[in-house]
């Protein structure tokens, strides 16, 4: 009878280690390889956690270490740990700031190339432990993602592979051991991890890198089996793309699919990046990092030099307007509060967005295409225009090419036009224009090549009943889930202007 209990507690204890772990798996594996249902073509899709990364659209970075202190950009690992010492540490107003900008998530630099760790990790003494902010005894990792579980925000971090204080790095075995060590601290105490950010400097054959020899496959199975819904960002993903620069642009031509296979952190083909490939086996969606200042790091020499209000607007409609998700940086100071300066850019900001995206214009009107697919009703172009992103139209098989009228109902001025694909059946026009209804004739007012996700263009002002968005190319039949018309205000230098003026991108 022992014997029996004793196999039974062990049958329970063995269902209670193997459920979560199947969980998780069930979690990372659903829907991984859904083929889609429209078309003639499989598709490569998005993963549900590559959706809901892509519907944040809007995130906040932050970089805070040993730099900001030092005022330098890349520290070398030398720095005393007693530098790091905010006088008014306040998570909370950080998110406070992000959350009132719009800003979905928060990443921060849990730990930067100098290989200080903001959270107190068992495996260095290089870390706020031996720090004088709050004798040792604080966290901001675990301070931030508390204040951004209260405000509803998700978290991320960011952990830079490159560790110039880590006298392990060079041993590869070793450094590899240490650093998913430290990724696991990460992701186990800190509660859901929505991304984790791998830098790839220094590139590979910089002679910085120490012959260390990254094991990113480990880090990444270390993290699908801790996280599963975290996105995981390096150059070459696997989940979102460095977008090739750090400007906050996408591409023009901005496709979310990449051949993986040609692609590893540090080691990228900017220009690809830039613009994804049409033909990519995997779906890796760019993911546009710029700051707020010249610097990621904080420096008072920069107060001054906070990117102009018409440069963020100018970087929205280039990145998230271009199938892109913006990843803001807003470097906190010395005294470990967003600057003034910032804060305020980025409420100014927000105005300009809510003004902007505030009333659909095409919203309930009358739509009509050359080509809808049957089933009508649920195919229909009404769909464009009824405010949800979960219906969509779609014409027949081998249609490539298409259009769809917009009868507005009586004439409306506007400057933005908005397109969404529904990602979900996979990212398929390759060319598109728009045109208005102007002196009895229809009249271009746009052109673009990708829509994905979303594109927003910006066109002169334009005064009309009728527009018309003309597929003019696509990899399958085309399927489009969202259109809109806006009436955006005209932003010069730092402040918005009576006008609606515009200019087309």
């Amino acid at each position: 009878m022992m014997r029996n209990h004793k196999r039974a507690w062990i049958w329970i204890a063995a269902v209670w280690v193997v459920l979560p772990w199947c969980s998780a798996v069930t979690a990372d594996t659903a829907q991984e390889t859904i083929e889609s249902q429209i078309g003639t073509q499989k598709h490569v899709l998005p993963h549900p956690r590559q959706l809901r990364w892509q519907q944040r659209e809007y995130v906040a970075f932050v970089h805070f270490s040993v730099n900001t202190f030092t005022d330098r950009e890349w520290g070398d690992g030398t720095e005393d740990p007693a530098v790091f010492n905010p006088t008014e540490l306040d998570v909370r107003q950080w998110v406070r700031v992000f959350k009132d900008a719009g800003m979905k998530l928060v990443i921060i630099t849990a730990k930067h190339h100098d290989g200080f760790c903001l959270w107190p990790s068992k495996y260095t003494d290089h870390s706020v432990e031996k720090s004088p902010w709050k004798n040792g005894q604080g966290d901001v990792v675990r301070e931030l993602s508390e204040a951004c579980k209260e405000a509803g925000l998700d978290f991320g971090v960011y952990l830079s592979p490159w560790d110039r204080h880590e006298p392990t790095y060079g041993d590869s075995p070793r450094y590899n051991e240490y650093y998913m060590n430290q990724l696991a601290e990460l992701l186990t105490q800190y509660g859901p991890i929505s991304e984790v950010w791998f830098d790839g400097a220094p590139g590979e054959d910089s002679p910085l890198r120490k012959k260390q020899v990254y094991t990113f496959e480990d880090y990444r199975a270390l993290v699908r089996r801790l996280q599963p819904m975290a996105c995981m960002f390096a150059d070459d993903g696997p989940d979102c793309r460095w977008v090739g620069n750090e400007s906050g642009y996408a591409g023009l031509t901005c496709w979310s699919m990449l051949h993986r296979s040609q692609f590893g952190p540090g080691k990228a083909d900017q220009k690809l990046l830039n613009s994804g490939q049409m033909e990519g086996a995997d779906w890796v969606p760019a993911e546009c990092d710029v700051s707020i200042r010249p610097g990621w790091f904080y420096h008072a020499s920069e107060d001054d030099k906070v990117k102009s209000l018409e440069q963020l607007v100018d970087i929205y409609y280039g990145s998230v307007g271009r199938n892109g998700l913006l990843l803001l940086n807003v470097p906190p100071d010395r005294r470990g509060l967003i600057h003034d300066n910032d804060s305020r850019r980025l409420m100014e900001f927000r105005k300009v967005l809510d003004q902007t995206f505030a009333t659909n214009l095409a919203a309930g009107a009358r739509a009509t295409a050359s080509n809808t697919r049957k089933q009508w009703s649920v195919y229909s172009p009404a769909n464009l225009v009824d405010s949800d992103v979960q219906t969509f139209w779609a014409t027949d098989d081998n249609v490539l090419s298409a259009s769809v009228e917009i009868d507005l109902g009586q004439t409306k001025s506007f400057n933005v036009i908005l397109l969404q694909e529904y990602i979900k059946q996979g990212q398929r026009v390759k060319s598109f224009d728009v045109e208005v209804w102007a002196d009895g004739q229809w009249k271009k007012a746009a052109e673009g090549t990708t829509i994905g996700y979303k594109r927003l263009l910006r066109i002169e002002p334009v005064s009309t009943q009728k527009i018309k968005v003309n597929i003019r190319d696509a990899t399958d039949c085309p399927v489009l889930c969202n259109m809109g018309l806006y009436q955006a205000p005209t932003v010069k230098g730092n402040a918005i202007v009576e006008d609606s003026s515009a200019k087309d991108i």
